[in-house]
């Protein structure tokens, strides 16, 4: 087989090769204590000593389908609820990590559901702490390293461990935070808040977004979507989407009408009082 190594820098080993043939690359450091193996196939390739999930089980369906139960299990013992995406870098000293703070608060208060994030810091931290303020339950799906963070830690520095699940893997993540949203009966208070945030937050929020309009969510009602534009954050990319129906890639409305773009957490509250039904009366009776 022929192969050239094209530099290392740490544990990051970096190899070029013209033939598919399996390839056992051991770290100088590591020797004796860790093999990796990998199949070339005319492409280069790294390998990290960071990373959580070892190449073995990224490629095993079960290991994947075994954290997706785990992720179903929490939420048959916590209940569906309120889902909010959103940045794990704006922190308390941000003026959207005070509007989240409240927004989750006042959420829980009106739903009286359990309030579900990312379990990380930032405006996820922000929605978990004012249900938490509400007196409310909560839960949550973490993954070990959030952007923006330097070192990786499986732990919530604060929440009893049954009420989240560190995942290893994205897809067994994003599977617990559409569940926790689904309903299933007119009883089942649930909306997916989306906030301020960056690649992941968008990645999350088009995902649903396209469940929503396939009609793949797998929810037999209704789930409110609410888009919080605080401080026009989001406003570039509602006419970067109006420019799409310019285009003909969308069609006229058609994102409006899957989603509640709101600027403010009054007008938040208000859809959502609006949507279940609960100005006249609060006895779990609901129109949609």
């Amino acid at each position: 087989m022929a192969f050239s190594v094209l530099g290392s820098l740490g544990s990051h080993v970096f190899v070029r090769t013209s033939h598919q043939r399996p390839l056992t690359i051991q770290s100088v450091r590591e020797r004796g204590r860790r093999n990796v193996s990998f199949k070339l196939s005319r492409s280069r390739v790294m390998s990290s000593k960071s990373e959580l999930v070892d190449f073995d089980e990224r490629t095993s369906p079960i290991e994947v389908r075994k954290e997706i139960e785990r992720c179903y299990e929490l939420i048959h013992r916590l209940g569906r609820g309120v889902v909010y995406l959103g940045s794990s870098r704006m922190g308390p000293d941000h003026s959207h990590y005070l509007q989240v703070l409240e927004l989750g608060r006042e959420i829980a208060n009106l739903l009286e559901c359990t309030s579900w994030t990312g379990a990380g810091p930032g405006l996820m931290d922000a929605a978990t702490k004012g249900a938490l303020q509400a007196g409310k339950s909560v839960g949550g799906f973490k993954i070990g390293k959030e952007a923006g963070e330097w070192t990786a830690s499986n732990y919530h520095p604060y929440l009893p461990s049954e009420v989240y699940l560190t995942c290893r893997f994205f897809s067994a993540r994003k599977h617990g935070l559409v569940d926790a949203a689904v309903r299933s009966s007119s009883a089942d208070r649930t909306a997916v808040v989306a906030l301020p945030g960056g690649i992941g937050t968008l990645d999350e929020i088009f995902e649903i977004l396209a469940l929503i309009q396939l009609q793949r969510i797998g929810s037999e009602l209704p789930v409110p979507f609410l888009l919080m534009n605080y401080d026009s954050f989001y406003s570039k990319l509602l006419d970067f989407l109006d420019d799409c129906e310019d285009w003909g890639t969308l069609s006229k409305g058609e994102v409006s009408s899957l989603w509640k773009v709101c600027d403010s957490n009054s007008e938040a509250l208000s859809y959502l009082s609006d949507f279940y039904n609960l100005h006249a009366s609060d006895n779990g009776n609901h129109e949609k």
